[in-house]
């Protein structure tokens, strides 16, 4: 799996909030990240052709980086089937690079409606969402939606909701995750979790 720096919302539950940044930190994170460079990430792939048979792209956000189409070309280009986690902030780029992935795991966050800025902390964050989630749906390709679920966050109404959502579209059930404490900086999710 392959994190990418760079993430536009600002989720409380996040678990991986050092990514959130376009610029990677090295102060307050227990393990100073290192600087990789993609030439770098590409060397050990093709020193691991063989051996493994994919590379997920993650991050943060991995859409959020123009030159991603070009990063997936090379890793299939050793032979490596290519999935993708995104949570459809930027549906153009999706759209570029869905002929090229074997899998996609979108996160759907929360209601497609204005609950849904109360996730990510950005107004009318699930207009990209849900164009991203047509693209997905229309292409044929494998996935898995997935909701991470805090109760301070979400009702069992937000899911009932969420949930006839997609059926309307013809999607499946999302996934439920359940909130992790690990990696998570918001001390008052941590502490309703407890």
């Amino acid at each position: 799996m392959l994190f990418l720096q760079g993430c536009p919302w600002q989720c409380r539950y996040c678990h991986n909030p050092h990514l959130r940044s376009f610029e990677p930190e090295t102060v307050g994170h227990p393990e100073p990240l290192s600087h990789w460079t993609w030439e770098k990430a590409l060397g050990v792939l093709r020193e691991r052709v063989g051996f493994l048979d994919g590379v997920v792209f993650s991050g943060g956000e991995p859409t959020a980086h123009a030159t991603l189409s070009e990063a997936i070309k090379e890793a299939r280009a050793l032979g490596y089937r290519i999935g993708l986690h995104t949570a459809g902030a930027y549906p153009e780029r999706l759209k570029t690079i869905l002929p090229l992935l074997d899998w996609v795991g979108l996160d759907i966050k929360a209601p497609l409606d204005a609950r849904y800025d109360r996730i990510t902390g950005i107004k009318d964050s699930s207009r990209p969402v849900q164009v991203s989630l047509s693209l997905l749906l229309s292409s044929g390709i494998p996935y898995q939606l997935r909701t991470t679920l805090h109760p301070q966050l979400h009702s069992y109404q937000d899911l009932k909701d969420l949930n006839g959502q997609l059926a309307s579209l013809g999607a499946e059930s999302a996934v439920i995750q359940q909130f992790r404490i690990q990696g998570c900086a918001d001390p008052e999710l941590i502490a309703s979790a407890a």
